[in-house]
């Protein structure tokens, strides 16, 4: 069920200076305790049939009336949501005062922008050490997409999703792990438009609006959305009523694997 979001104590890394984070108020939902292991979640048809009737995850959901919620699916594990996300976004590392310390601080300022949207209906706590985070945000633009076709296609941000099982304070527990690939070559509206609507797939939303007035259209509109719409809010609220939330398999985690840098996995621009 959607929680309503209280404002506790702030959390932010030393070099975020710009704006800081604010961390959900109930106790312990704002924890980020370090991963000290990963590995894939590996989940097959195999995996899922062992599981006993009362551990299926339930059916979703119908459709609500004023959200896109038809057009997301869940993931073969789960829906990848939570209802506190830890995100990391890569640091400033230009000198001041040049004009690519410049270009970093509006791509800084612009996903700090499309956070504090998304924040009003999640917690999301920003952490200094990626190790810690679900969600990482990279400053750097996609590679060449290949298509069906043979063709490339070209984009300015990039939501990449992997399954794992991650062990945190001395337990196992299954995680998204998003990286989020932004550019800095659009103009500060276009890029703020572009970290909302790639933030929103890493929050859970696999799946694109088919209305441009919403941040998570498949297609852009003539101006950059740089608010969430109301579709965009009751679809998200629709996602964290959802259950059915990703699990453990039956099997134990592989050997632990650290994953610093993207990796290739489902995709979403």
């Amino acid at each position: 069920m959607a929680r309503t979001q209280g404002v506790g104590p702030l959390r932010c890394a030393a070099w975020l200076a710009m704006v800081c984070l604010a961390a959900p108020a109930q106790a312990g939902s704002g924890s980020c305790p370090d991963a000290t292991a990963t590995a894939p979640l590996r989940w097959t048809a195999a995996a899922a049939a062992n599981i006993a009737p009362a551990q299926q995850p339930p059916a979703p959901e119908p459709a609500a009336a004023g959200t896109y919620s038809q057009r997301l699916a869940p993931t073969p594990a789960g829906w990848p949501v939570r209802d506190h996300w830890c995100v990391w976004i890569e640091p400033l590392r230009e000198p001041a005062g040049t004009a690519a310390a410049l270009r970093e601080r509006q791509w800084l300022h612009a996903v700090q922008q499309a956070l504090a949207e998304w924040q009003q209906l999640l917690g999301i706590t920003a952490v200094e050490d990626p190790d810690q985070a679900q969600v990482r945000i990279w400053r750097r633009r996609p590679p060449l997409q290949r298509l069906s076709d043979g063709r490339t296609r070209a984009s300015n941000g990039r939501a990449v999703l992997q399954l794992l099982a991650v062990q945190r304070q001395q337990r196992w527990q299954a995680e998204p792990r998003v990286e989020v690939l932004i550019g800095t070559t659009q103009n500060p509206r276009a890029l703020q438009a572009t970290a909302l609507h790639e933030l929103g797939h890493a929050f859970g939303l696999w799946g694109h609006s088919d209305q441009s007035a919403d941040a998570m259209a498949v297609q852009a509109g003539p101006e950059p959305v740089l608010r969430l719409s109301a579709r965009d809010r009751q679809t998200m609220q629709w996602l964290l009523r959802q259950s059915g939330r990703l699990q453990l398999p039956p099997a134990p985690p592989e050997s632990p694997a650290a994953a610093r840098s993207p990796q290739p996995g489902p995709t979403a621009d």
